[in-house]
């Protein structure tokens, strides 16, 4: 491997782990402000519920955590599966159906 391709690879190992860092820096926030999440529970009901739109963080850190739990092939073959050889290249429509796929990785090991 040159270590052009060796130095890309960390970079976006190093983006993985950023992203999975947010993620979870943003789950425990959301855990731990109870009175904002108290007062959202009780708004919740009289609104439509509307899902967030996935953003390529989001989806990066699932499937990395899948790549990391010893399901890299899994991961790479769901990334061919959608016409990309790595998720930047996935048009982010399909971000939704490649997480419901990626649910499914290491479910059944």
């Amino acid at each position: 491997m040159s270590k052009m391709a060796e130095m890309a690879q960390t970079i976006e190992e190093l983006r993985t782990a950023a992203a999975s860092i947010n993620a979870a820096a943003d789950w425990l926030y959301q855990q731990f402000s109870g009175d904002d999440n108290e007062a959202q529970a009780t708004e919740a009901p009289t609104k439509k519920e509307s899902k967030p739109e996935l953003k390529l963080e989001d989806v990066r850190a699932v499937l990395a955590e899948k790549s990391r739990a010893g399901h890299t092939a899994e991961v790479r073959a769901l990334l061919k599966k959608y016409g990309a050889a790595k998720l930047s290249e996935i048009n982010p429509a399909n971000y939704e159906a490649l997480m419901r796929d990626a649910e499914v990785i290491g479910n059944g090991s």
